[in-house]
């Protein structure tokens, strides 16, 4: 198993302060569509304890054609818009959607964006696995980066095996928080259950979109498993 998934630093902490996944940046993808629904689900991460959020637009060739340039221009736009309003850093990064353009990107001498030390945010298809998932992985991990798999419990084809492979691979993982208390579905909360309870959950994001799902996410504070995650040495902690 690669090196960066051992040895970390405990965790003693019993609140999260860094959000790694979300969508905030107005008009971007499928997130918030105005600076006002960006400033509603901001407070929300505030007044629950947040001091950091690294949001992470979509990246997909056929819908989002978001690239560097577009999401640090709308980070620097909400970063403005939030001045003399509110006290809480934002960064930024993506959501890379897993396919060929992906793979190539990963050998090509532009920079993804990524965050912490080098973490590279990935989704794929819901339904199937990738035929190409594991040349991304190598690829990947060959280039240096980190591969963090965006709420592995989500995906139809996620097993217990598929995602021990997956680790031993060098994968980590980065379950929503919303799962943890049945906001997709009862299947998906008892994956993120039973990954948590192997101790395979490297993040915590809360995938927000809205100001709906934004209102939500305080119970996932009093749910037992989102303390259970906590326990673990997430990486949330480190950034």
């Amino acid at each position: 198993m690669f090196s960066f998934l051992k040895n970390r630093p405990k965790n003693t902490g019993t609140l999260l302060t860094t959000d790694i996944h979300s969508h905030l940046l107005a008009g971007l993808d499928d997130g918030v569509k105005s600076f006002n629904e960006a400033e509603e689900v901001i407070r929300v991460f505030q007044d629950m304890g947040y001091t950091k959020l690294i949001t992470t637009p979509h990246i997909m060739s056929d819908y989002y054609k978001n690239n560097s340039a577009t999401i640090l221009k709308g980070l620097d736009e909400v970063r403005n818009y939030l001045v003399g309003k509110m006290n809480i850093r934002m960064e930024a990064a993506a959501e890379y959607y897993l396919d060929e353009e992906l793979i190539r990107r990963t050998e090509s001498p532009e920079q993804l964006l990524t965050f912490g030390q080098r973490y590279l945010l990935f989704e794929t298809n819901f339904i199937s696995e990738p035929l190409h998932l594991k040349e991304f992985i190598f690829k990947a991990t060959s280039s240096g980066y980190k591969p963090v798999l965006a709420h592995p419990e989500r995906y139809q084809y996620m097993t217990l095996k598929k995602a021990e492979d997956l680790r031993d691979r060098g994968v980590l993982f980065q379950v929503n928080s919303l799962s943890l208390i049945g906001y997709y579905s009862l299947p998906v909360q008892r994956i993120a259950y039973k990954l948590i309870d192997q101790g395979w959950v490297d993040f915590l994001g809360s995938d927000c979109h809205t100001p709906e799902q934004a209102r939500i996410l305080p119970m996932v504070q009093k749910n037992k498993y989102f303390q259970k995650a906590l326990a673990l040495p997430l990486l949330n902690h480190f950034l």
